[in-house]
């Protein structure tokens, strides 16, 4: 079985991975430099970043008071909220992509904001709002848990000593679920970093516009059949999803031990 788990890895990570770094400095690391320091290559990392340092706090804000309104609240259409923050794993990115254009598209829902010169579609707030979507369970799902596990006894007992409810979460709450929280971040990081099916659908995709990183691969194979750009662009993003992965290892391994 070990043999059949690990050749089953293999061939699925292993040898793609392998191929893509050997393709990525079979020039060598100054070429691979060379096409990851290219102005269109620097503006897709600025653009991943920036659209990771605005959906993180989002994320983080409403994953800890909807895991909170799960755990702790009792409330008609319960079971409908644990439903949707599950839904994003269920639905396509695509899918995800068509409906924000309908939405806030030019002859959308609230395509009055694109006439007003508030361009959500094909911008930066599109593509935010997709990686949203997609990102959101993350936090939620690892908070839940942990708050089941250390019930509610703690809160009651700075409740009855007096505590407001915002120093009560702040002193008791937050400390507590600081290690579910911190690997919903990750994890969200992670996911943020990598999206390109939602994205694609609300992008323009123009270089140094609104182009990440998973467009930029996708833009040098595909449209410019730059295949050696591609794979370096590849490698740059997944060197930055291997760094967030050691991190949640690391993480995770803290956790155990604490």
């Amino acid at each position: 079985m070990r043999v059949v788990a690990l050749g089953y890895l293999v061939v699925l990570l292993l040898v793609p991975i392998v191929v893509i770094l050997w393709r990525t400095f079979e020039r060598g690391f100054v070429s691979f430099f060379e096409a990851i320091s290219t102005p269109a290559a620097i503006s897709a990392l600025n653009l991943s970043l920036l659209i990771v340092a605005i959906v993180v706090p989002i994320n983080v804000i409403f994953g800890v008071v909807t895991a909170l309104a799960l755990v702790r609240g009792r409330f008609p259409g319960r079971g409908l909220l644990q439903a949707v923050v599950d839904l994003p794993f269920a639905v396509s990115p695509i899918v995800v992509g068509v409906s924000l254009i309908l939405l806030w598209g030019v002859n959308g829902w609230f395509g009055f904001l694109d006439e007003a010169g508030f361009r959500v579609i094909f911008g930066l707030p599109g593509m935010v709002l997709a990686t949203i979507f997609v990102t959101l369970p993350f936090v939620v799902r690892e908070v839940e848990p942990v708050l089941h596990e250390i019930g509610d006894e703690q809160e009651q007992a700075a409740a009855t000593l007096g505590a407001s409810k915002w120093q009560t979460f702040w002193r008791i709450t937050l400390p507590a679920i600081r290690w579910g929280l911190t690997y919903g971040v990750v994890l969200t990081v992670a996911r943020s970093l990598g999206e390109f099916g939602a994205v694609i659908m609300v992008s323009s995709g123009f270089p140094g516009v609104s182009q990440t990183l998973t467009l930029l691969v996708h833009s040098r194979y595909i449209d410019d059949h730059n295949t050696y750009g591609a794979y370096c662009a590849a490698t740059l993003l997944m060197g930055i999803a291997l760094v967030t992965l050691l991190l949640m290892t690391l993480l995770d391994r803290k956790r155990s031990n604490s």
